[in-house]
């Protein structure tokens, strides 16, 4: 788990309604949406229980949709 620095945006009220982060804070939790976002799809096509083909192949019948 990462460890941020938690900087608040209050209103005139007091009332927590944004945070700050730092670039760097900002990229690694963007990585980390990207990387548990690839395991979700990866848990997903496992489940399904189709069957799997190689890249090689797959990227072949990708290129021949587009076409």
């Amino acid at each position: 788990m990462i460890k941020i620095k938690e900087n608040h945006v209050v209103d005139s009220h007091g009332r927590q309604v944004g945070v700050v982060l730092t670039n760097r804070e900002y990229r690694r939790l963007i990585r980390q949406a990207e990387e548990l976002e690839s395991i979700r799809a990866y848990d997903a096509a496992k489940a399904s229980g189709e069957e799997s083909i190689p890249f090689a192949q797959a990227r072949k019948e990708i290129e021949r949709s587009r076409k």
